[in-house]
C-alpha cells in the first residue's frame, strides 16, 4: 500500500505542477516547453525536492520522445520533402552543419573538451526546439510569413537529423570497440529492420482495416500505442534505440489512408508524456549552479545564442532568400537550444561521453536560452515598429495613372467582397475605379477579370483618392479585409467628400455602430451567408420551404431592428446587455408565432 501511495503521490505532483505552471508560462508568451522545465524544477531535488528521485520517472517520460519521434516520421512524407527540398537539405542542411561545426570547433579548441564529447556537443546545441519555435511563430501569426516558413523548413531538418544523432552516440561512446564486428548482433539488427519494413508494408494496414471496422476508439487508440511501443521495443532487443525505431515505423506509414486517424491516437499520450519528459529533464537541472558559477552559466547561455546567430543571418539571407529583418526574425526564433539537445545529451551522460558537471550546466544553458527567446522577440518588435518600412512595390505599380473619367462608384479593397461588386459593376457597365494595396491582388483580378479598372493606391491617402476622382462619384465602397483601415478610409472620404454615399464593410456589432457614427451604410461581410446557410439547414430539417423563408427575413428583419436599437445604447454595455436579452425573448415569441400560422393554413 505504501508504493501505491508513493506512485499516486508522485503522479498527483507532476499533474498538479504541469496544470499550475505550463498555463501560466503560455500566459506570459514563455512557451509549454518552458513552463514543464520551470515546473520540473520546482519539484526537484534542488528546489522544493517534492520528487527526490528524478531518475525513477526517466523510463516513463522516454515514452514521450518515442511518441514524438513517431508524430515526426509520420509527417515526413517523401511527397511532403520533395516540395520542400531546396528549404529543408539546403537551408536546413547548411544551419545545422555549420552551427555544428563552429560549436564543436569552440568546445574542442577553446573550452578543451574531448573530440567526441565536442562532436556530440557541436550537433546538439546546432539543434533548435520545434515545439517553443513553432508556438512563438503561431503565436505571433508568423507561421506564413517568408521567415516563418524557412525556419519550419530548418526544424524539419534539424528534426531528421537529430535521428543519425542519437543512433550515432553509442558508437562514438566506444562502449563495443574492443569486441570486433558482433555478426549475430549484426544480423539482429538487420533482421530487426527488415521486419518493421515488411510489417510496416504488408501487415500493418490490414490490422488497421479490422481494427476500424469494429467502430471501438479504444482498441483504434490501443493498437496505435502497440505499433508505437512495439516497435520501439523490437528495435531496443535488437539493440538499437527506442527512439530510431518509432521514427521508422512513423516513416513508414508517412504515406498510409490512417496516417491521420494514428496522429490523433498518438498525439494526447505524446503530448503528457513528452511534457512528462521536459519535467524530468527541469527535475535533474541543477539551479545551484545560478548561484555557484552564475558568470559561467550566464556565459555559456550568451556564447551559445551569439555563435548560433550569425549562422542563421547567413543562412536565412544568402540561402533562404530572406531579406530585411526577416533573416533577424529567423534567428531571434531558432537562436536557443532545443528538446532534442535534451535526449542527445542525456543519452550521452548515461554512455559516458559527457561529465556529469557538464550534463547540469548545458542543460542549464539550454533552459536559459529558450527563457531568453521571448525577451529577444519583444525586443525586436519594439526595435522594428521604430523603423517601419514601406512595402516593396514594383515601379510599374507605382507610376500607375489612373485614367477613368467620371466614375459612379469607387471600390476600396479588391479582396473577397470589393471584387464581387467590382465584377457586377463590370457587367452592368457601370464605371468604377477599384483600389488596393496588394499587387498580387491587383495582378489576380486584372488576369481573371481582363482589363478591369483595378489600380495600386492606398485609399488612406487624400491624394490618392483625388486621382480616383472620389468628389465626382455617388458611391464609395469600402470593402478592405482590415476594419481600422476601412473604419479611418470612411472617415477620410467623409470628411473630404461629405456627399459622397459610403457604403461599409463591417466585421462585427462593434464595427458596425463605429461605421454606422462615421456616415456608412454598414454590411456585415458574414451576415447574409449565415442567413443563407440557416435557410437551407431548417430546409434540411423538414421544415417547409415557405415557412424556411418566413422565419429567416422575420430573423433579418428582427436583428436589424435590434442591431438600430443598441447602436443608440452602444456606449452603455448594460444596456446592450439588457437589449439583447429583451430581444431573444421577443424573437422566440415572432418565431413561435410563425409556427402556429403556418399550421393553422396547412
Amino acid at each position: 500500500m505504501h508504493d501505491e501511495g508513493s506512485v499516486l503521490q508522485v503522479i498527483v505532483v507532476f499533474l498538479l505542477a504541469a496544470v499550475l505552471v505550463v498555463p501560466l508560462a503560455k500566459r506570459l508568451q514563455l512557451g509549454a516547453v518552458l513552463g514543464y522545465l520551470t515546473a520540473g524544477v520546482l519539484i526537484g531535488p534542488s528546489m522544493t525536492g517534492l520528487i527526490a528521485n528524478p531518475e525513477s520517472v526517466s523510463h516513463i517520460s522516454e515514452l514521450g520522445v518515442v511518441l514524438l519521434l513517431f508524430i515526426i516520421g509520420l509527417e515526413l512524407s517523401p511527397r511532403r520533402l520533395w516540395v520542400m527540398r531546396k528549404a529543408v537539405f539546403g537551408a536546413g542542411m547548411a544551419q545545422v552543419v555549420l552551427t555544428g561545426v563552429i560549436i564543436g570547433a569552440v568546445a574542442w579548441q577553446v573550452f578543451a573538451q574531448p573530440l567526441k564529447t565536442s562532436v556530440v556537443l557541436g550537433l546538439g546545441l546546432a539543434l533548435s526546439s520545434t515545439a517553443f519555435g513553432l508556438q512563438l511563430l503561431a503565436e505571433r501569426k508568423e507561421l506564413t510569413s517568408p521567415h516563418g516558413r524557412l525556419a519550419f523548413a530548418i526544424l524539419l531538418f534539424q528534426d531528421i537529423a537529430a535521428i543519425p544523432l542519437i543512433a550515432m552516440i553509442p558508437l562514438l561512446s566506444g562502449a563495443n570497440a574492443g569486441s570486433g564486428i558482433d555478426t549475430m548482433q549484426l544480423l539482429k539488427v538487420v533482421g530487426s529492420i527488415g521486419l518493421v519494413i515488411v510489417g510496416g508494408r504488408y501487415l500493418l494496414r490490414p490490422i488497421f482495416r479490422i481494427v476500424a471496422k469494429t467502430g471501438l476508439q479504444e482498441v483504434s487508440t490501443a493498437t496505435a500505442l502497440l505499433v508505437v511501443i512495439g516497435t520501439a521495443w523490437l528495435m531496443e532487443l535488437a539493440g538499437i534505440s527506442m527512439a530510431l525505431g518509432a521514427f521508422l515505423a512513423g516513416l513508414l506509414l508517412a504515406d498510409s489512408e490512417y496516417r491521420h486517424e494514428l496522429e490523433s491516437q498518438i498525439q494526447p499520450f505524446k503530448g503528457l508524456l513528452l511534457g512528462l519528459f521536459f519535467i524530468s529533464v527541469g527535475m535533474s537541472a541543477d539551479i545551484s549552479l545560478l548561484i555557484t558559477q552564475p558568470l559561467t552559466v550566464m556565459g555559456l547561455t550568451l556564447i551559445l545564442i551569439l555563435l548560433k546567430m550569425p549562422v542563421l543571418l547567413m543562412v536565412g539571407k544568402f540561402i533562404g532568400g530572406l531579406n530585411k529583418q526577416s533573416p533577424l526574425r529567423l534567428a531571434i526564433v531558432l537562436a536557443a537550444g532545443g528538446e532534442f539537445a535534451f535526449v542527445v545529451f542525456k543519452m550521452a551522460r548515461q554512455q559516458g561521453l559527457f561529465e556529469p558537471a557538464l550534463y547540469d550546466l548545458l542543460i542549464l544553458t539550454i533552459t536559459l536560452s529558450m527563457a531568453l527567446t521571448p525577451l529577444m522577440i519583444l525586443l525586436a518588435v519594439r526595435m522594428f515598429r521604430e523603423k517601419p518600412t514601406e512595402k516593396e512595390v514594383p515601379d510599374e505599380y507605382k507610376n500607375m495613372a489612373i485614367d477613368i473619367d467620371s466614375p459612379r462608384v469607387v471600390i476600396a479593397g479588391v479582396g473577397r467582397m470589393g471584387q464581387i461588386v467590382a465584377r457586377i459593376l463590370r457587367a452592368q457597365n457601370i464605371p468604377f475605379i477599384a483600389l488596393d494595396t496588394a499587387v498580387e491582388t491587383i495582378e489576380l483580378s486584372r488576369s481573371l477579370g481582363g482589363q478591369m479598372p483595378i489600380f495600386y493606391g492606398d485609399p488612406l491617402r487624400p491624394e490618392i483618392l483625388r486621382a480616383a476622382q472620389t468628389e465626382h462619384a455617388e458611391y464609395f465602397i469600402a470593402a478592405m479585409d482590415d476594419p481600422d483601415t476601412n473604419f479611418r478610409a470612411v472617415e477620410l472620404v467623409h470628411r473630404l467628400y461629405p456627399k459622397v454615399k459610403v457604403i461599409a464593410r463591417a466585421r462585427s456589432r462593434s464595427h458596425v455602430y463605429r461605421l454606422i457614427d462615421a456616415g456608412a451604410k454598414p454590411v456585415r461581410e458574414t451576415f447574409y451567408s449565415s442567413l443563407e446557410m440557416s435557410r437551407l439547414t431548417l430546409l434540411g430539417l423538414g421544415i417547409e420551404e415557405e415557412l424556411a423563408n418566413r422565419l429567416i427575413r422575420r430573423f433579418q428583419e428582427h436583428d436589424e431592428q435590434v442591431l438600430e436599437a443598441q447602436h443608440r445604447v452602444h456606449g452603455n454595455s448594460e444596456a446592450v446587455i439588457q437589449t439583447a436579452r429583451e430581444a431573444r425573448a421577443e424573437l422566440q415569441t415572432l418565431f413561435q408565432a410563425d409556427s402556429d400560422d403556418a399550421k393553422t393554413n396547412s
